[in-house]
């Protein structure tokens, strides 16, 4: 499954950036997270919890941050299974001035498997789009708030 889009949110890029790369605050922006800490350089234990259709239940995985430019772009690989299957996904953010404000543009690839993946990829799909939301949604909430 590919996703990208962008969004604009409300703060200058090197806010952005300390927002996706500072562990502590991304730990508030993931949905359902309730466990982020250091596994190595740029490296992240995550324990994760959705209440989401076919996705529910507890997820234990890894988000990794690597080909970081300062404040324009970095890779983002998250990676985690639980009881209802399992998912891997990469993606690439770049971040542009914009009249005050960030505009950040996604795209990446996510695979699923066990019993998420046979919900269908319409649902999945859907899933996605939700949980993508929800992590700008917070971010735009966050940087509103600081």
């Amino acid at each position: 499954m590919k996703v990208q889009g962008n969004v604009v949110l409300p703060a200058g890029r090197e806010q952005v950036w300390d927002l996706l790369t500072n562990p502590a605050k991304l730990a508030k922006l993931l949905p359902g997270c309730e466990k982020l800490e250091p596994d190595g350089p740029d490296r992240y234990k995550v324990a994760i919890k959705f209440a989401l259709a076919a996705f529910s239940g507890k997820y234990s995985g890894s988000v990794e941050l690597s080909e970081k430019l300062p404040p324009e772009s970095l890779r983002m690989v998250l990676e985690g299974k639980g009881m209802p299957g399992f998912m891997r996904g990469e993606g690439r953010i770049q971040l542009a001035d914009k009249k005050g404000k960030t505009e950040l543009r996604y795209e990446g690839e996510a695979q699923v498997g066990g019993m998420i993946a046979a919900v269908g990829q319409r649902m999945i799909d859907v899933a996605a789009r939700r949980i993508i939301q929800q992590f700008f949604d917070s971010a735009a909430a966050q940087l509103r708030s600081s």
